[in-house]
């Protein structure tokens, strides 16, 4: 960050100051991480929207896809594991899957390894459909970025990695 960059006051600077005069007895230095955290957290959002209503997706079925693309060949994941790629509970992920299939963008059918378990597949509709929002949701999340410099991205992806750490929120086995 440049001299004049830090000499920009964001409204969370504002904020703090106002506390630091109304309550100095309080550190409410973690308002300015997690204020700016929900604020960067509305930006992506709202972007991220437009990006996928442009594909006539949302987040949600966009991450639903994304997760079945990525397992590759044969494209298909238990409920079970979407939901724990989602984080969400199994009555969301209900939801999310009820839309995409009746839009054709994902199959449910039983397993031919265990007839009790059920399997999602994508279609080739949900895979053109994720293959053609991809590069324009990268894209977004390029200009999002443009900001930041290489090593400011790096020293950030690794603050935020550590952050969720600290908050257990590691990867778990489908």
């Amino acid at each position: 960050m440049t001299a004049a960059e830090d000499a920009v006051e964001d409204a969370l600077d504002r904020i703090l100051a106002q506390w630091r005069r109304e309550r100095p007895d309080l550190d409410c230095s973690p308002m300015g991480i997690i204020g700016r955290i929900t604020q960067l957290q509305r930006e992506v959002h709202l972007a991220q929207r437009a990006t996928f209503a442009r594909h006539g997706l949302d987040a949600p079925s966009f991450d639903v896809l994304a997760a079945l693309r990525r397992a590759g060949p044969p494209y298909q994941l238990t409920p079970t594991a979407l939901m724990r790629t989602a984080l969400v509970t199994s009555g969301a992920i209900t939801q999310r899957l009820d839309r995409l299939e009746e839009r054709g963008l994902i199959t449910r059918r039983r397993s031919a390894d265990d007839g009790r378990a059920v399997v999602v597949s994508l279609t080739s509709a949900g895979r053109a459909a994720l293959d053609a929002a991809l590069p324009d949701h990268l894209e977004t999340e390029r200009t999002l970025l443009d900001g930041l410099d290489d090593d400011d991205r790096a020293q950030l992806a690794g603050l935020l990695r550590r952050f969720l750490l600290t908050l257990g929120r590691v990867p778990q086995d489908p």
